[in-house]
């Protein structure tokens, strides 16, 4: 596990839900085209870290609502992150150009940054985002509230580690940060908050 990359990962988690959960695996598709990664850059005006245009290559992101990732988000592809940080910027209007924000990667917030990349959602407004403010934790994954309008320490180091946390919980049956992964009667993967 530890010597795979974002593409291994990822089709690991992939293979294991098809096997396990698989109604969650049934919602998982592969991108078709690879995305625009000059395109989406520009747009965010931000560089995206490799393991991130990594996993958009390889995750579309699925049709409906799977709890792939703890506790209870479903990944995005690229055109989804894309929406989703549209959405996001939109939301917080003028406090976009003026976030209530520290400067640094993995800092506290209590505003939606546009140096936040969003890479999984709940199907409400909570986001897993890629933070790409600078700093030595740029890159890191944090988990975006929106009731709260806040995040709070980093998640995960990145999207690889990210993945490897998910990968060890679904292969070794152990917990992934405060969740533990289950499956439902109906073949759906479901993360319990411990």
């Amino acid at each position: 596990m530890a010597g795979m990359d974002v593409t291994q990962l990822w089709n690991e988690i992939v293979l294991w839900c098809q096997r396990h959960a698989p109604a969650t695996g049934a919602a998982l598709h592969p991108p078709e085209p690879v995305p625009d990664f000059a395109a989406l850059e520009a747009e965010f005006r931000l560089e995206l870290p490799p393991d991130l245009r990594e996993w958009w290559a390889c995750c579309a992101g699925p049709d409906a609502l799977v709890d792939v990732l703890p506790p209870f988000y479903t990944p995005y592809g690229a055109s989804g992150g894309l929406r989703a940080w549209r959405e996001q910027c939109a939301h917080w209007g003028t406090e976009r150009t003026r976030p209530a924000c520290d400067h640094y990667a993995g800092s506290a917030a209590s505003s939606y940054h546009p140096a936040w990349v969003p890479i999984a959602g709940d199907g409400f407004s909570d986001e897993l985002v890629v933070d790409l403010r600078p700093g030595s934790l740029r890159g890191c994954v944090l988990e975006w509230e929106q009731e709260t309008a806040r995040v709070t320490r980093p998640e995960w180091s990145g999207v690889l580690a990210m993945l490897r946390e998910v990968h060890r919980a679904l292969t070794e049956g152990v917990s992934a940060g405060h969740s533990h992964p289950t499956v439902t009667e109906d073949g759906r993967l479901d993360w319990q908050i411990r």
